[in-house]
Parts: structure tokens; sequence; C-alpha cells
């Protein structure tokens, strides 16, 4: 290796062992034992199919029971661990902003009866359109995007969802406790862009906006196509009579004649999608109502003023007939150059999608079967420590690619090319747990014996409070677009 090569790893090797270090320092109960998983989630040669498996990983020198055991009672300072995770390098677009992108993802668990805070998770079916609710946990993940086409994220935050939690409530709180660690740790300063929050349809944008006002924060969110959205309110006439209005005229995104001149529009040719058209309307609100989420709100609702997108493509990578997508975002007087870029920073939220994928696929995030919903979150934050090491030794792998694989330069290897490596790269790195200590496995339940205590049964919660069964009504062919926020 020369002198140049030497160097240049220098850096990205002492910053894999600070983090390895501080993570280590997190684990105040078992630590030893949970550090060692982590490593053996890393090491392992193929992807992790139960936690009985890991114990036979060489990383892992200690036996199946001290890892069960680890799992179900070990202990994590979890606020210290979300620090160093903010405080780790991170991701940024070209002009220096974090984009960070929300979402909900659920560990199912249909068969596990004995769990407790099981809630019902809408999972998509094979049919067009088919929701399936499945018991499970969900959790509300928030990650780092990069610039550019990437399967690589920076996970910051794992929270899971309890039942009656109400999402958009939880997702604000979750966020602003990130951007006070982020501001804490030097990610952004004062005169820095604002952050720029980046969520699917699912999530009720306005009221997040309306959360975070008084933070760094812009809201990017994708709307469904059934919206309709309100003006301001034209100036006032002299000698006009009467209670002023509080909303203008309609803004019906299904009805092309209530749509006027876009104030900004934009065309680029992409590679993917061919013509992307990008059209932009200033200052339009939704018309707010005391139900859903704002039915907690006392006196007159807010008016939460963004700017809306439109975007149109000619077509899909798949094939598929593409849709318009509309976007709101809470900033206002929006540029040709921001319309461009907005969306161009919606489309990389997708790659959040691929971190699921490995999270579940690879690294073994819901292939354990634990019992107590604590004991997963203590799996969830293994899993993100993981993770974040695989992404600070990305300088440092060598493609170790199979034979039928095409070679990738090393700034192009994806998470499970790194992780194939990880085990190479290990040694030169802080290793800070201790040998294991010997000893003899306890003499458990005497043959024949029956359990005599079985472990109590939970149901499954809903999302939502249980409504009155109510008559069912013939579904209309033209639905009517929603008028209400």
């Amino acid at each position: 290796m020369s002198l140049l090569h030497r160097d240049a790893r220098q850096e990205p090797l002492a910053e894999l062992s600070c983090f390895r270090g501080e993570f280590y320092s997190c684990l105040t109960g078992r630590s030893d034992a949970l550090f060692e998983l982590a490593d053996a989630v890393l090491c392992s040669d193929g992807p992790v199919r139960s936690l009985a498996e890991l114990s036979l990983v060489g990383e892992h020198r200690r036996g199946h029971g001290g890892l069960y055991a680890a799992v179900a009672r070990g202990r994590i300072d979890v606020g210290r661990l979300r620090r160093a995770l903010a405080a780790a390098p991170l991701p940024r677009a070209v002009d220096g902003r974090l984009v960070l992108a929300i979402d909900i993802t659920c560990w199912l668990r249909p068969d596990a009866h004995t769990s407790p805070q099981r809630i019902l998770c809408h999972t998509y079916g094979r049919g067009k359109d088919q929701h399936i609710p499945v018991p499970g946990w969900p959790y509300s993940v928030i990650c780092a995007l990069e610039p550019g086409r990437s399967s690589w994220t920076a996970p910051l935050d794992a929270l899971r969802l309890a039942p009656g939690d109400d999402s958009a409530t939880v997702t604000a709180r979750q966020l602003r406790d990130l951007l006070h660690r982020l501001i804490t740790a030097g990610q952004w300063q004062e005169g820095d862009p604002d952050v720029l929050v980046i969520a699917d349809a699912g999530y009720d944008a306005p009221r997040l906006a309306f959360l975070l006002k008084d933070l760094p924060v812009q809201v990017l969110a994708r709307m469904r196509s059934d919206r309709v959205l309100r003006r301001t309110v034209p100036p006032r006439q002299p000698h006009t009579t009467g209670r002023p209005p509080r909303h203008g005229s309609e803004f019906v995104f299904g009805q092309p004649d209530t749509w006027d001149t876009p104030d900004t529009e934009t065309v680029t040719d992409t590679r993917l999608y061919g013509t992307a058209r990008a059209r932009s309307w200033d200052r339009l609100h939704p018309k707010l109502t005391h139900r859903s989420s704002w039915a907690a709100a006392d006196g007159t609702l807010p008016i939460v003023e963004g700017t809306v997108i439109r975007l149109d493509i000619d077509h899909l990578p798949s094939g598929a007939t593409p849709k318009p997508v509309w976007l709101w975002w809470s900033g206002t007087d929006a540029t040709p150059a921001d319309a461009d870029r907005l969306w161009q920073a919606y489309l990389r939220r997708f790659d959040i999608e691929h971190t699921f994928r490995l999270f579940k696929q690879t690294l073994g995030w819901t292939s354990p079967k634990i019992r107590t919903p604590e004991a997963a979150d203590r799996w969830t934050l293994l899993i993100l420590a993981a993770y974040t090491q695989l992404r600070l030794a990305r300088p440092l792998a060598a493609d170790r690619r199979r034979p039928w694989e095409k070679p990738s330069s090393p700034d192009r290897l994806t998470p499970a090319r790194v992780r194939r490596d990880f085990r190479h790269i290990r040694p030169q790195t802080a290793c800070p747990a201790r040998a294991p200590k010997p000893s003899r496995p306890g003499p458990g339940r005497p043959p024949g014996r029956k359990n005599s205590r079985p472990a109590p049964r939970h149901d499954v919660h809903t999302a939502q409070k249980t409504q009155p069964a109510k008559r069912q009504k013939r579904k209309s062919t033209t639905p009517k677009p929603r008028r209400a926020g």
C-alpha cells in the first residue's frame, strides 16, 4: 500500500473507530454482547435469518443464550446513541442543505399473540389498490438523503408508534428533537439554508409545517390528486359591508379550469422520465376544519400557505402510464429554480425504500421473533448503529464481487457490497468489547415439567378509534374532491 493511499485511509478509519467507541459507550447493560451482536450483523456472510445463527459468526464470541439475553435485557443509553448518530458526517445537497426524508415502515408480527402494543398496519396486497391490515409494530424513520443516483441514506432516528398515537404529532416531535440534536452537533448553523423535510402523501404536510414553524425547516410533501385548496383572499373593496372572508376561490386539483395561469413553469429533459414539466402556483392553503388532527385545536384555525407544484413526465422506466404528481411546499414566492430543485429533491425520497429493504432483507431487522416491544426497540437501534458503520466504512471498502457480478468502482459500492468487506475492515478499527468469561449454561426447565406460567396474550390495537358499524353504501364511480384539509 502506497503512502498516499495509507494517508487517505487514516481519516475514514479514525471516524469509524470514533463512532464504534462512542457506540460501545452507549451500551450500559450487557454491552459486550450487544456490541459483538452488531459486529455479527455486519460480518455475517449472507442475509441475517435469525438471532441464533449470528452466534455462529466468528466475530461474536458468546453463545446464543447470551445473545438472546442481551437483546431481551440489555440496556442502551438511547439519548446518547441518537446524539452520536446526529454527530456523524452527513450527506448534503448541492447547495449544502440537509435533506431529510420521513416515512413509516412496519415490523409485521401477525402471529405474535403474546406481544403487546401491536397495531394494524396497512400493507399492499397483490391486487390493484388492495390494502391488507396486518398486526405489527410501525416505526417512524428519519434519514438524510444524498444527491444524485444512489441507494445510500443516513438513518438518524427510528421511533415506534404506540397505540393511539397521532402520526403527525409524533413525527413533528421526533423531527423537533432531531433538529435540536443536529444544531447541537454543529450540522446546522445560523445562516445555513433551511433543512428540507420530504414526506409522502400519508402525512399532513400543512400540519407538519404549522407544528415546526418556529424551526429552520421547510416541508415538501406529495398530495393526493383529489385535494382542493384555497387561494388568498383578494383585496377588500372600499365600502364593502359584512364579515370579510377567510378563504379565496377554490383550486381543485382535478379541474384544470380552476388553476389559472401558473406562477412558474419549467421544462427539463431527464434520462429516466423524458421531458419533465413543472408548474407552480403560489400561496395556496387548505380549508381546515375541527376534525381529524385539528379536532383538539382551540379557537380559529390557522391559514397555512404554501406553493403547489404539479409535475408531468413523459414515461416511467417500468413502462406504466405516468400520473401527475402534486407537491405542496411550505415556502412561498417560489422561483423556477426552486420548483426544479424541489421536484428533483422529492424524487430522491424513494432512496429511503432501498434502506428499508436492506434493513429487512439483508440486515435481518424483522427476522427475530422478539416478544416485547422494548426488545424490538433495542434491536432497531442496533440496526441503525450497524448501518451507520457501513456508511462510515464506505471509503475503506474494496469490491468483493461475486464471479457473476459486474465490477463496480469504489465510489459506487452499494451498502450490501460494503458489508461484504467489513470483516476485513473491522480489525483495523477499535474493538472495545472484552473477551467472554467462561461460564456454564443454566439447568433450564426439568425434563417433563410443563410451563406453569404461560405468557399473557394481548389484543391488536387499531390505528384509530373504532367507530360503530355503519350501513355500507355503494361506492360512487365519480368521487367528489376533498374540500376540507
